[in-house]
């Protein structure tokens, strides 16, 4: 079993969170830092720690997760122009290991911009 993480606690309702949206499947709530005016963060009820520790079994909510974050994205008016973040591991940014995807907009992004999310 995973370990419990501050997402777990917000599932559960042990910690308060702004709930932005929910189904059966994942919650999506407003990052507490936030890197540009829109940040969401869409997050599986399943505790996954990483994405390279999702199994077979996973395939049907790694989808659902993209589909939410389009729901969300386009809830948020965001819907035409966003990035879509997942951070796997400590190296690459991943302070929650509970699996998370990140959706950012609200603001133009170049290139030079890729490299720093």
């Amino acid at each position: 079993m995973a370990e419990e993480t501050i997402f777990t606690k917000i599932i559960n309702g042990e910690i308060p969170a702004d709930k932005i949206y929910e189904d059966d499947l994942c919650i999506a709530i407003n990052d507490i830092a936030p890197r540009a005016p829109v940040h969401v963060l869409v997050i599986p009820k399943k505790p996954i720690p990483r994405l390279v520790d999702a199994s077979e079994e996973d395939q049907a909510i790694l989808g659902h997760l993209m589909l939410a974050a389009g729901e969300v994205a386009r809830q948020q008016g965001v819907g035409d122009a966003f990035r879509l973040v997942v951070n796997n591991g400590a190296d690459a940014g991943q302070t929650v290991f509970h699996l998370h995807l990140h959706i950012i907009g609200g603001t133009s992004f170049s290139e030079a911009s890729l490299a720093g999310e």
